[in-house]
């Protein structure tokens, strides 16, 4: 079933476009599954600040509500993607820990809207980062090591049709992430030369290597440290940073496995629900 048919036809909505009202149109598209159309349509005028709010808004609705923070991702880091968008410019999302799965577990499909899987490289920092300016050599240090991970993108804007500011107000399309359960030392390892290999259903359907990431997923730690210490808030020791898709999403149904296997760094498997609850 396509999911644009799982939550039905985007919500029309008289809302307010204020960060209040885009927090709340998302909020509910999340919780009753039904995608709404992107907030640039309303306000084609919505900058990044604007969008980082309304983001905020609802990750602080989320932490007050009981969740805590686990980490970060970021999204639109493939120069596919960003080209696609139209925008030469990451999208900066928050991890909650809800949204963490643990392999083997299964993830229920009926709490998506539209998911897309992609595999990416996970680090576990070892230390605090922050500040303007920073470095690979820095993230290098700060990173404890670095675990497979899928991640489920999953987007509240109808048939992905968001631009940057819809993608970014839309917590970066974060939905779920399924970490490895190994965890390697980066001394030694070169993160542009990983590849990887991603299977549907037992056929291989996507590869990838760690170099579509920015170049290196190392500057993807930089790049975020800098960015949340901008925003008063660098990376702390614990936090789980995904560096982002290695390749294009690829769109999954309710019953699918998904295995991806990486060179030097093992491999993760995610197996979503078989579906059929009321949506």
């Amino acid at each position: 079933m396509d999911p644009t048919e799982r939550g039905g036809r985007p919500r029309a909505v008289a809302a307010s476009t204020t960060t209040e009202g885009f927090a709340d149109q998302l909020w509910r598209a999340e919780h009753e599954r039904s995608p709404i159309e992107p907030l640039t349509d309303l306000r084609p005028d919505l900058t990044l600040a604007d969008a980082y709010a309304v983001q905020a808004y609802n990750v602080r609705r989320k932490v007050e509500a009981g969740r805590t923070i686990r980490g970060r991702r970021l999204g639109r880091t493939g120069q596919v993607r960003q080209h696609s968008g139209g925008a030469d410019e990451s999208a900066f999302g928050v991890l909650l820990d809800d949204m963490v799965v643990d392999e083997g577990e299964e993830i229920p499909f009926d709490d998506l809207l539209q998911p897309r899987v992609l595999a990416t490289i996970a680090f576990v920092m070892a230390a605090d980062l922050a500040g303007p300016g920073l470095t690979v050599a820095d993230a290098l240090t700060a990173v404890a090591g670095v675990l497979p991970a899928i991640e489920v993108a999953d987007s509240r804007i109808a048939d992905w049709r968001g631009r940057l500011p819809d993608t970014v107000a839309d917590n970066a399309s974060a939905g779920r992430v399924v970490l490895g359960s190994r965890l390697t030392p980066v001394g030694g390892l070169d993160l542009r030369l990983v590849g990887l290999l991603l299977y549907r259903n037992g056929a291989p359907i996507e590869s990838g290597a760690g170099a579509a990431a920015l170049g290196s997923p190392f500057r993807c730690v930089s790049l975020m440290a800098g960015a949340r210490a901008g925003q008063g808030r660098g990376l702390r020791r614990g936090d789980i940073v995904l560096a982002g898709p290695l390749h294009r999403l690829v769109p999954v149904r309710a019953g699918d496995h998904v295995h991806v296997e990486f060179a030097h760094l093992g491999s993760v498997t995610a197996q979503f629900g078989a579906g059929g609850g009321a949506a």
